[in-house]
């Protein structure tokens, strides 16, 4: 693996539903796409392809990556069913992976309870050697949070308005009990308190490769 560089060009996104990739790195896109005007952004989700929630997702996406070259993929697995669907998803990461060149990758992580989000976070690796790989923590029912070893601060006005944009852009899952802007801020300060920072989102690293001084 490689370290993270300091000046990002290019980033890979990877979810498998519609919303995985705003909850878990949506505070993170939205200070790197501010920060860096132009960067490309890659997405590639699993399902939701020709429904209303890929509407949605290409709407979040845009509001957290203003300024961006984004380009959105969504597919069709159908939810839940992701390990049925193991070739089919590995012949389309591999050919996402291959129109790609990220500085940075963010996946879901192989902790995850649900079965389409480990499946994914087990596949990304085997296509993106070379790359810093960040696994992102999803908020759901399931008791299943990770213990993050690298932390991503995140301003205040950050924070809140990537909150604000899961709200707006995602009406589908409003039915769902921890689908809430308590939810989301509270997950992102309690990841702050855990680095000294008002909000951060946090991330799980497998490998890493670090270069003090010299190429």
């Amino acid at each position: 693996m490689i370290g993270l560089r300091a000046h990002i060009e290019e980033v890979a996104v990877l979810g498998a539903h519609c919303d995985d990739i705003a909850i878990g790195a949506g505070g993170t896109l939205l200070t790197l796409a501010t920060a860096h005007p132009g960067l490309r952004v890659r997405a590639l989700v699993l399902s939701g392809t020709d429904t209303g929630r890929e509407i949605e997702e290409r709407h979040a996406l845009a509001a957290l990556c203003p300024d961006a070259d984004l380009e959105v993929t969504v597919l069709d697995v159908p939810d839940g069913h992701a390990p049925a669907y193991w070739g089919p998803i590995k012949n389309a990461l591999a050919a996402f992976r291959s129109m790609v060149e990220p500085d940075v990758v963010f996946a879901p992580q192989r902790g995850d309870a649900h079965q389409d989000h480990r499946l994914l976070a087990e596949l990304v690796p085997t296509e993106f050697r070379d790359h810093l790989v960040l696994g992102y923590e999803i908020l759901k029912w399931e008791s299943d949070a990770p213990r993050p070893t690298v932390f991503h601060p995140l301003a205040v006005k950050i924070a809140e308005e990537k909150a604000r944009i899961l709200l707006k852009f995602y009406p589908s899952q409003a039915d769902h009990d921890w689908f809430d802007e308590r939810a989301f801020l509270g997950s992102s300060r309690l990841r702050g308190v855990q680095c000294h920072k008002p909000h951060a989102e946090a991330f799980v690293v497998e490998k890493a490769m670090l270069t003090f001084g010299g190429s």
